[in-house]
């Protein structure tokens, strides 16, 4: 009986020293990664094909899907807003403030990212694991051109820069559907909610929702590079690498956007 139980205890042991063991090798990959990013970045050449490229998939394909995203998520909300504000008779004053300073601080840049992580992510990892595991990134090398600058760089830049612009995108739609809901639904006084929305938003709360946007672009396009150029051999790896992009993006997403948030209103 002791014997069986230190035989759990030493493979529960093993178990733990493993996690901690890959994901410090994680990190450092990462960071080596990262490192290698930013001097090839300095180097040159700048391939500006490639960042037209990625800007009409990342930035201009990606509005349709956004703009669904916000209005219907504007709607809703002024919709469960009003809902429950009518409770205590404060719906004309706190409606406007909830639809605007919600989609401004945190659901217009968390959503767009979410969508973005799943459109981007998936598509950049998936693209550079089949060139990994199909030897087109050594084929790069052999044409003298290297893979970070040519194909990870871009991707970087157009979405440190895209996604900030479909936040902005989002939050219009998402607060005109907000309007729309409460001018047929809750009933509320046109000019007054217009009025109302101008007079709280504040610089510092767009400055907050694009700053979010700008490191969302990043760690979406930074994981999928990262899990494509380091994808397993074969097929089954090409779809660990994308499913892997995915999951971590959002994860790092969320996480960031607590520290985000917490950096500009914790110590409030």
């Amino acid at each position: 009986m002791f014997m069986h139980a230190a035989q759990k205890i030493i493979w529960f042991l093993r178990a733990i020293g493993k996690a901690i063991l890959e994901s410090s090798k994680t990190a450092l990959r990462m960071i080596w990664f990262l490192f290698s990013i930013l001097m090839r970045g300095i180097q040159g050449p700048f391939y500006a094909k490639q960042v037209l490229k990625q800007w009409m998939f990342m930035g201009f394909f990606s509005i349709p899907l956004v703009a669904l995203t916000a209005l219907f998520t504007g709607m809703v909300l002024a919709l469960q807003s009003y809902t429950t504000f009518t409770r205590f008779s404060t719906e004309s004053m706190a409606l406007p403030e909830v639809v605007a300073l919600s989609m401004i601080r945190e659901l217009g840049p968390v959503l767009s990212a979410l969508m973005m992580a799943g459109r981007w992510g998936a598509s950049i990892a998936a693209e550079l694991a089949t060139m990994r595991v199909s030897n087109q990134l050594d084929a790069l090398l052999t044409l003298s051109t290297h893979p970070l600058r040519y194909l990870v760089i871009p991707r970087l830049l157009v979405a440190i820069v895209a996604l900030p612009f479909l936040t902005l995108i989002a939050d219009v739609i998402g607060i005109l559907g907000g309007y729309s809901v409460a001018l047929t639904t809750c009933h509320a006084h046109g000019p007054q909610y217009i009025g109302r929305t101008l007079e709280i938003l504040l610089f510092g709360d767009v400055l907050l929702g694009l700053t979010k946007a700008a490191c969302f672009g990043f760690i979406i396009a930074f994981m999928g590079c990262y899990e494509g150029f380091y994808a397993e051999r074969g097929a089954e790896g090409v779809g660990i690498a994308t499913t892997r992009g995915v999951v971590r993006s959002c994860i790092a997403i969320l996480l960031s956007n607590y520290l985000l948030t917490y950096l500009f209103f914790g110590r409030a």
